[in-house]
């Protein structure tokens, strides 16, 4: 089993544990991620990147991953498949005679 099915099985059974599935529909997942992700850069408003809190950094994007892995499962996406599928399609959109050093948007380049 891989570190990632450990990760989304824990998830489960938690969640499971505490009837909760009844709440993680699609919509409601994604909004968790776009809320738990607002948090996030709650902690970086009005400060420094370095003056944030690592602890709570860290938390939140605990939270984010979780949502994200129970939405993958959701739809049944193989996680490591549809970010190494990503970067190859980034890859393409972005190649690095063209991108290297450059903050430029794909249709920029």
């Amino acid at each position: 089993m891989s570190d990632i099915e450990i990760i989304i099985n824990e998830l489960i059974k938690f969640r499971n544990e505490r009837d909760w599935e009844q709440f993680h529909n699609p919509k409601d997942l994604a909004l968790a991620i776009s809320i738990e992700s607002a948090e996030l850069l709650e902690l970086f408003l009005w400060k420094k990147a370095e003056d944030a809190n690592a602890e709570k950094v860290k938390e939140e994007l605990a939270d984010i991953f979780s949502f994200a892995f129970l939405l993958a499962q959701k739809y049944g996406f193989d996680i490591k498949e549809i970010v190494l599928d990503k970067i190859k399609t980034n890859g393409e959109k972005y190649p690095v005679d063209k991108a290297k050093g450059t903050s430029k948007k794909y249709d920029e380049l």
